[in-house]
């Protein structure tokens, strides 16, 4: 057996158990002719799977309620997404097909996030094979995004009295606009953002802490820009809860990306987002966020590599 295989399946002999959050449902959207693969999903199950996880090593997690999407959406821009009666226009800022079967995957896939909080906070870290839907804002949704997973569930979990202060560790290629502007006025969460600048969206909002790369820029810029606040903010800010955008699209082979990022470099990434949270023992939920490489297998291995990441640190405990 080789020794991946054998690491996997030790972790669940391991103190610390890893649960994975994930429904099948995921990939079987129809999207079109659209860059968004939700196939990934599904490779990326399978991949796991083929390494030695189990189908019960995963956790199917339930749709968002109604209010669960009204701790961060409008009543009333809640009401047309589930009416079905968005205007064009908010159709054409989702820029991705717009159905029932749309809102019930993002109605599945916030509940995922919502289920990865908890699971995280129940055993220190957990994995959500999806989420990371940050550019939905209060009122609209735009950038692929309908809901704004991550929001909701650190509100549903400042809300039923489980964390007081929570942090986003925002890694995907842009900036997460939708939660900056959210939490915007709300001291207890910390938003932070490394992206690049000169990338959707156009228009971007104050995070706590933004980090700015241009096109162009490799792993020593893009690492160099990172390590100096890690593990300092989660020092000084000391969160409950962190909730890891390990988005993939930062990749050089990325469709939507112009930085010249290796998957070696966000695997380094990882490492230090995940190692320094579980050292401070603080409770951290995994997303998977973006990943358009034209050949879908880079961004399936890219997640793979984070998933990887979790698995080694959850076997060495915090």
């Amino acid at each position: 057996m080789a020794p991946l295989v054998d690491s996997i399946l030790s972790l669940f002999n391991a103190r610390l158990p890893l649960k994975f959050i994930y429904a099948n449902e995921y990939w079987m959207v129809d999207m079109g002719p659209h860059i968004f693969p939700v196939k990934k999903y599904r490779m990326l199950y399978e991949k796991l799977i083929a390494r030695g996880l189990r189908p019960e090593d995963f956790i199917r997690p339930e749709p968002a309620s109604d209010d669960d999407l009204r701790l961060v959406h409008t009543a009333d821009y809640v009401n047309k997404v589930l009416t079905g009666t968005l205007s064009s226009l908010e159709v054409q800022a989702l820029e991705m097909p717009f159905s029932s079967q749309v809102v019930q995957y993002f109605l599945l896939m916030t509940g995922g996030t919502i289920k990865a909080a908890e699971e995280a906070l129940r055993t220190g870290l957990s994995v959500h094979l999806g989420g990371g839907f940050h550019h939905a804002f209060p009122d609209h949704g735009e950038g692929f995004c309908l809901f704004n997973d991550v929001a909701i569930a650190l509100e549903k979990m400042k809300k039923e009295g489980r964390i007081n202060r929570a942090m986003i560790v925002d890694g995907d290629l842009h900036q997460g606009n939708g939660t900056a502007y959210f939490f915007g006025k709300k001291s207890y969460v910390f938003t932070f953002s490394i992206h690049q600048m000169d990338n959707y969206p156009s228009c971007k909002q104050v995070s706590s802490l933004d980090i700015e790369l241009r096109s162009g820029d490799n792993d020593d810029a893009y690492l160099a820009a990172l390590q100096p606040h890690f593990p300092r903010l989660y020092e000084e800010y000391k969160p409950d809860l962190v909730i890891y955008i390990a988005g993939a699209d930062p990749y050089q082979n990325d469709l939507l990306s112009g930085l010249d990022i290796s998957s070696a470099g966000l695997k380094k990434r990882d490492r230090l987002i995940i190692d320094h949270a579980r050292r401070l023992k603080i409770p951290l939920a995994i997303v998977l966020g973006g990943g358009y490489a034209d050949r879908i297998e880079e961004t399936v291995e890219i997640h793979f590599n984070t998933i990887k990441e979790a698995i080694r640190t959850s076997r060495e405990g915090p």
